[in-house]
């Protein structure tokens, strides 16, 4: 099933989003909540969203696929998936969000325009 791949492939972000919680615990002495602490806040905060949008995100992935929905576009969501979630990551614990912007243009703004193209014609 091609939803597995992704499924996978996003367990091993969660997990690396979760270490990297511990390892700012471990380093703050921070056992429970954050401690007050700005980096540790950020990194709870980013391991939340990817734990609050991945679940649905595959269950949806899924739901095409149990539909024959088209592989190539079964991909194209997992990818989308992946990519858009470790760029939030990444954003998020640098704080450099631009990197997002054109990955968020594509999501938002491409299946418009397939939609308004299509309606043209």
């Amino acid at each position: 099933m091609i939803t597995s791949i992704y499924a996978a492939l996003s367990s091993f972000l969660i997990v690396l989003l979760s270490l990297n919680v511990v390892r700012l615990r471990r380093s703050g002495k921070v056992s429970l909540g954050d401690g007050g602490k700005p980096a540790l806040q950020v990194a709870i905060r980013t391991q939340g969203n990817a734990i609050e949008y991945i679940p649905i995100s595959l269950i949806l992935l899924l739901l095409v696929e149990l539909n024959k929905g088209n592989a190539l576009m079964l991909h194209i969501g997992g990818i989308a998936l992946l990519v858009g979630r470790s760029l939030h990551a990444y954003g998020l614990t640098t704080g450099n969000l631009k990197l997002c912007e054109p990955f968020l243009f594509c999501i938002f703004f491409l299946p418009w325009e397939k939609k308004n193209s299509r309606q043209n014609l």
